[in-house]
């Protein structure tokens, strides 16, 4: 069974007032050294990440995602501040940059797009048995990725207002250079030859900072997919963990059974993502093979069945289809937000919730 590990972009908050604090590297300090995973600083002061260990299990990544954001919450209690899984803050914000030398030349080359930038995001890495491998799941797994992140969003509210969108990150994500749907490889060799073309440009500075949607990963052997919102429940991130999984799975099976890989042009895989972004769950999404519009159930209907016998093989089927149900149900984390905006008229008690479901 394929590895997993996910890594997620949390928010440190005022506990009063609910604005981010930039208290990273004294939570950071806070954190307990011999912990089973490390929390690290981010781009912004106001932000940390954590990394699950390697698991194979959905129920052990759900353990260590809920202990991690428990360590996460303990910490920044200790520094003053609650955590929140929010993928942008509703409140206004100044985002500081984290004193790093690496961060400091991005910023030197991004400028306010940089002084600006403060999301948080879930990036899921999943095992690959080579760069063969991992390839040609990136080839194949590209045109679903809108799909996950409509079932992902969680980023309604922006600078003290509702952005209209359901997955805003997404969109202020893409004005970074480099981001988005990659066109199909084909080989590692031309992988690498695109990443070595973007980085002479001098706009992409290194390989970090080469924001396909979905890429190799240059520390570990692991497809690694860049589209969610950090969700605001463990059990969606758990879900798209196990979707993730189970689409670079199908990849591979379609690639050894000598499937190529669909044409599906970037740009409108870059138009899918924006419906998902827009509108979550809540409208019509782009059917990932027929590219026409479609009610959203339907198009995460398509997913599911799509990577249907790879979730038999992992177990993960009940798990998945459970939260899907849910979420088709009652909505991602961008519709519960609005629901509390709704109920109380106060962004401070959208976060306030934040932090609840953040630690539940």
């Amino acid at each position: 069974m394929r590895t997993v590990g996910v890594e997620e972009e949390l928010l440190l908050v005022d506990p009063r007032t609910g604005v981010p604090v930039p208290l990273s590297g004294v939570v950071v300090t806070e954190h307990d050294p011999k912990a089973s995973a490390p929390i690290t600083t981010e781009l912004q002061q106001q932000q940390v990440e954590t990394g699950t260990p390697v698991r194979t299990s959905m129920a052990d990544v759900a353990a260590a995602l809920r202990d991690l954001r428990r360590q996460v919450a303990d910490a920044a209690a200790a520094a003053g501040a609650h955590v929140a899984a929010l993928g942008t803050s509703p409140l206004p914000v100044v985002p500081q940059l984290t004193p790093d030398a690496r961060y400091r030349r991005i910023r030197d080359l991004t400028g306010v797009m940089c002084d600006d930038h403060l999301t948080g995001g879930c990036h899921v890495h999943v095992g690959v048995a080579s760069d063969d491998e991992g390839v040609a799941a990136l080839d194949r797994l590209r045109p679903w990725l809108p799909v996950v992140t409509a079932l992902a969003t969680n980023s309604p509210f922006v600078d003290g207002r509702d952005s209209g969108y359901a997955g805003y990150r997404t969109q202020v994500w893409q004005r970074w250079p480099g981001t988005g749907p990659a066109d199909v490889f084909g080989s590692p060799a031309e992988y690498r030859r695109r990443v070595d073309a973007m980085l002479a440009t001098g706009v992409v500075l290194d390989h970090g900072m080469v924001y396909f949607d979905a890429r190799l990963s240059q520390r570990y052997p692991t497809v690694e997919v860049r589209v969610p919102d950090v969700c605001l429940r463990v059990d969606d991130a758990v879900a798209v963990a196990a979707l993730v999984r189970a689409l670079v799975d199908t990849a591979a099976d379609a690639w050894a059974a000598g499937e190529p890989a669909p044409p599906v042009p970037s740009a409108l895989v870059r138009l899918a993502s924006f419906r998902a972004s827009r509108w979550g769950l809540t409208d019509e999404l782009v059917h990932p093979r027929t590219g026409g519009t479609v009610p959203a159930a339907v198009a995460v209907t398509a997913l599911v069945e799509h990577v249907r016998p790879a979730l038999e093989r992992s177990g993960d089927l009940d798990l998945v289809g459970t939260a899907v149900d849910e979420l088709l149900a009652h909505g991602t984390g961008a519709d519960r937000q609005r629901g509390v905006m709704d109920a109380t008229g106060d962004l401070a008690h959208v976060v306030a919730d934040a932090v609840e479901q953040t630690a539940r």
